[in-house]
């Protein structure tokens, strides 16, 4: 997994609502970058809301959001109606971006072994440097973490 200091690779995926989404587009700009398993399911739905709840405050710190899932643009566009998410949701089907990042790897479901998204946010400053790194997140109150690495 990339480290806070480390510059954050650049990308460019395609987002929700069509068209495609650059990190170097947010040049001059703070991003929170989060990497979630799948639209549509508890637990990113609980993040993905907690995100879009505080997004006034993440606005007003500077930042922009971007969710990275392995899901479809026709599914990202369903979650986020569903959501009213105010935040670009990118499609990364083949994991290329999460494993850049770190953030795709082994997990453990049930006993059983897999590869997947390992949940993880990324904080990457106006000049495209990594300044917090959040893995292994837990959903619960992680956007009032990442709010106070904002505010800080």
């Amino acid at each position: 997994m990339l480290k806070e200091g480390n510059i954050a690779p650049d990308f460019t995926l395609p987002a929700d609502g069509g068209g495609e989404v650059s990190l170097s587009d947010y040049r001059g700009k703070k991003v929170v970058l989060y990497f979630y398993p799948k639209d549509n399911t508890p637990g990113c739905t609980t993040e993905a809301c907690n995100f879009r709840d505080d997004y006034s405050q993440i606005i007003a710190a500077g930042a922009a959001v971007l969710g990275v899932s392995p899901d479809s643009v026709k599914s990202h566009d369903g979650f986020k109606l569903k959501l009213n998410l105010p935040f670009a949701l990118l499609s990364d089907p083949d994991h290329k971006v999460a494993e850049m990042y770190g953030a795709w790897g082994e997990k453990k479901m049930y006993g059983k072994t897999h590869m997947g998204i390992i949940r993880s946010t990324f904080i990457i400053d106006e000049e495209g440097r990594i300044i917090k790194v959040f893995p292994k997140v837990k959903v619960k109150n992680h956007s009032q973490e990442v709010l106070a690495v904002l505010e800080g």
